[in-house]
């Protein structure tokens, strides 16, 4: 990857696209946030995560980030306490793939908190402490970045994401 000059990492960043993972499934929420990420967006099988993103290099070739930044999303508390309970080892397999490609990860919850974590806000059996736990320790062994979002903004969260993660990459700085 040559060195970007300031006019081609910004033509680089504007050829964006969001890369949705075949098995997000076609919803109404997951239509408004692609419409609401305002990137163009296309389809395809991720190894980890629910997104990442492909650009134009200064080439004109496609570049796909698929196996180097992933975002994994859940919809809520409930949700991630079902990937920590009984959902656990195809978790953290995914997790696993992600560690093991080099990948930067990032959990974007909706509609919590770490207040709520911490306080129980949700309704699984979990205990806080466990679900805290989980969490700080999955930051730390895979190097995970934990976002917690509303709804109404995650489209401009992956968006804004993806974006900052290639721009580092680009500037030679990731």
């Amino acid at each position: 990857m040559g060195k970007y000059s300031p006019f081609a990492l910004e033509k680089a960043l504007e050829s964006l696209t969001l890369l949705v993972d075949t098995r997000e499934q076609d919803t109404p929420a997951l239509r408004e946030r692609l419409r609401s990420c305002g990137l163009p967006h296309r389809r395809e099988k991720l190894d980890f995560g629910d997104y990442s993103c492909a650009y134009v290099d200064q080439d004109g070739e496609e570049q796909s980030l698929a196996g180097v930044v992933a975002i994994e999303r859940k919809m809520s508390l409930d949700e991630l306490c079902l990937c920590f309970g009984k959902d656990r080892g195809r978790f953290e397999r995914e997790f696993q793939r992600a560690k093991e490609a080099g990948a930067r990860l990032y959990l974007l919850v909706e509609d919590a908190s770490w207040e709520d974590v911490l306080a129980g806000r949700y309704r699984s059996r979990m205990k806080p402490a466990a679900l805290l736990a989980s969490l700080l320790a999955w930051q730390e062994r895979y190097d995970l970045r934990v976002i917690f979002c509303r709804r109404e903004t995650t489209g401009m969260m992956l968006h804004k994401i993806l974006r900052y993660a290639l721009k580092v990459r680009l500037e030679g700085e990731g």
